[in-house]
This record gives structure tokens, sequence and C-alpha cells, in this order.
């Protein structure tokens, strides 16, 4: 079991939108969807895109290079190119508060 590490507000992350965060230095997408809070991988794993620019959609965030698109829940890879899923780290929100687990 990891730590939680405060990474953002509330405020920080406009709705369908993403923001690079680090913590437990990883480079970590923290994305917005609705009410919801998804961390995964920054780097897409097709060339290293930066997902945290991507277009999010319900819970999927397409890769603003080359559109490999990922569910934001799992990680796991809908549509190429991508060459692999990526990792997923739980969020919670306390108060104002965004944390992420490492």
């Amino acid at each position: 079991m990891g730590t939680y590490v405060k990474v953002a507000q509330k405020g920080d992350v406009e709705n369908n939108t993403g923001k690079l965060v680090q913590a437990g230095g990883k480079d970590i997408a923290l994305i917005r969807a609705g009410d919801n809070f998804f961390a995964i991988d920054n780097e897409c794993s097709h060339v290293g895109g930066p997902l945290c620019e991507g277009t999010v959609s319900g819970e999927e965030i397409v890769c603003p290079w080359h559109a490999a698109r990922f569910n934001l829940a799992t990680g796991r890879t809908i549509a190429g190119p991508a060459r692999g899923d990526l990792n997923c780290y739980p969020v919670r929100v306390q108060g104002n508060d965004i944390e992420v687990e490492v």
C-alpha cells in the first residue's frame, strides 16, 4: 500500500481537462471528467505524448500526438497506435485537496 500525496486542489483542474502533476518522482496526468478525478501515467505508450494535454471524452482520454485512446479508470488501451496499457493511481478528494496514491 502506497502513500497519498497532495497534488492539486479541485479548482486547479477544469472539467474534461488534464494537468501534469508529480508524485513519488513520477509524472502523472491528473484528469477531471465531470465530478471524477483520475490519475494515469502522463506518457502515452506509443511515443510518449503528453496525456495531460489530451482530449477527454467520458472516461477516455485521447493522446494529442497520434490519437491513441485509453480508459481513464483502468489505463487499458482502447485504440492504437498505443503499445501497451498505462499505470493508474488511486485518487481521493479530501475537502478541496486532490491526493494520489504512489
